[in-house]
């Protein structure tokens, strides 16, 4: 893999959804670069520090949220001067996001009182009251042709349908649940899935004419659903829970077909290859190393010193990280939350299918440092890997089977149905704690506290090794 400079950055960064463009906040302005380059091709200068930003789909616009002001900029990189600000005075502004034809722009304002419609063509807007969440609770048709907004009044939620081409609403419907979590448009835009606050488990299938088709409930009296994802084929739809299980649905009957449960041990039989990360010591051959008759012995000696250097004192690159195959049984590590404290760190907390549908990685909470693969195909765990610490990110490549994730460290660890494997990042002192793909693949975005690189990622190779390093 091939490594860029690091640049500065001070908030989010983010691909171009056509992979053209990379943007970054830094303070107040906004620097987009090629991909290919990475030569500054546009400069923004916003009113006031950049909290978040958001591509247009059509990659020709973009927008940054100021929380501090609050108001919304946006910029088009075709046309440098064409400027625009959106600022909805005391209401304020919590969210924005982009509809999917780029014309349009959706905002949500403080304390959830409305969302407006703002248009870019002819400088109108529709408001919807009350929307229920301010960057949650809205979906769009995979068409682009119809938006789905949760709202809540008199103590009730409610689903608001919107055409995107006029917003007109289509329909409204009251849907059962007690404080709506979230809403997600299927891929093939048959069917709606709302869930649950975590004190009620329940997910709901509606279709887009109101019907519920489908309650699944999968246990009562505890905390519920923590995370829900479409497969990118439409055909499941996996929920992750508080108690520690991932649950697979079908399209067909929404019937259960598969339950995985995140054990602290695991026992034979089980066909998953289990990767630990470990530390490995440089060991240096010395048995061709000649000096010549010049050579001062106290050079000789502080050479010798430098080479047998104590492990306790040698820096990093005296070590190198790699994978290894452990044997089952194998105990993961494991944290007990606290009773007493809110929120507790268990359950399914990331969950995310593989492009082609077949595979879905998970972590739960209370293990930290673990991810588990699973093949939907066989219907068992694939691979676990077990990271020295906490996975803070993990990502599929979008056009093959390939997952990246990250740690905290300044590696990055790789997956394959062939393998694992372990990449250093060459940069000094910069750990990665964020990672984002490209659309095509060719392409990774790695953050650091301060500052962001990119790395090029080859092919995948025919086959590969179980384990190796880089």
């Amino acid at each position: 893999m091939e490594f860029t400079e690091a640049y500065k950055h001070t908030g989010p960064c983010c691909f171009s959804p056509n992979a053209r463009y990379i943007a970054a906040a830094v303070d107040y302005r906004l620097v987009i670069r090629d991909t290919l380059s990475f030569k500054v091709v546009q400069l923004f200068s916003c009113l006031d520090k950049i909290s978040y930003i958001e591509w247009a789909l059509d990659s020709e616009y973009i927008l940054c949220g100021l929380h501090k002001r609050p108001m919304i900029q946006a910029w088009s990189l075709t046309q440098p001067e064409w400027t625009c600000k959106i600022d909805e005075g005391p209401a304020g502004i919590a969210y924005a996001r982009w509809s999917p034809d780029s014309r349009h722009i959706l905002t949500t304002s403080e304390f959830q009182l409305r969302l407006t419609v703002w248009s870019l063509v002819n400088t109108a807007c529709v408001h919807v009251q009350w929307p229920k969440h301010a960057s949650k609770g809205v979906s769009f048709t995979k068409d682009g042709k119809f938006a789905a907004i949760c709202t809540r009044r008199d103590c009730k939620d409610y689903i608001h349908l919107l055409s995107c081409h006029n917003w007109e609403i289509m329909g409204v419907f009251a849907v059962d649940t007690l404080d709506m979590t979230d809403i997600q448009w299927s891929p093939d835009d048959s069917a709606i899935v709302i869930w649950d606050s975590s004190l009620e488990y329940k997910v709901l299938i509606y279709s887009p004419d109101g019907r519920c088709l489908y309650k699944y409930q999968a246990y009562e009296s505890g905390l519920g659903v923590k995370s829900v994802s479409w497969s990118p084929c439409g055909q499941f739809l996996a929920v992750g829970s508080y108690d520690q299980m991932l649950r697979v649905l079908n399209h067909l009957t929404w019937k259960t077909f598969a339950e995985f449960m995140h054990l602290s041990t695991v026992r034979a039989p089980c066909s998953a290859a289990v990767f630990k990360e470990v530390d490995e010591p440089l060991q240096l051959d010395m048995s061709e190393l000649c000096l010549d008759d010049d050579f001062m012995g106290g050079s000789a000696f502080q050479l010798f010193n430098s080479i047998h250097m104590p492990l306790a004192d040698a820096p990093e690159a005296h070590f190198k990280v790699r994978y290894e195959v452990m044997e089952v049984p194998i105990t993961l590590p494991f944290q007990k939350p606290p009773v007493d404290k809110p929120n507790p760190k268990q359950g399914i907390g990331l969950l995310s299918w593989s492009n082609d549908s077949q595979y879905i990685c998970t972590r739960n909470d209370s293990m930290p440092t673990a991810l588990w693969i699973w093949d939907i195909r066989h219907l068992e765990v694939a691979a676990i890997l077990v990271q020295k610490d906490p996975i803070r990110a993990a990502a599929w490549d979008p056009i093959c089977t390939r997952l990246v994730l990250c740690t905290g460290s300044s590696h990055l660890y790789m997956w394959t149905p062939s393998g694992a494997y372990c990449v250093n990042n060459p940069l000094p002192q910069f750990s990665i704690t964020d990672l984002k793909w490209n659309s095509d693949g060719s392409c990774l975005l790695l953050k650091d506290k301060e500052s962001f690189c990119c790395a090029a990622v080859p092919l995948l190779p025919e086959s590969s090794d179980y384990s190796s390093d880089e």
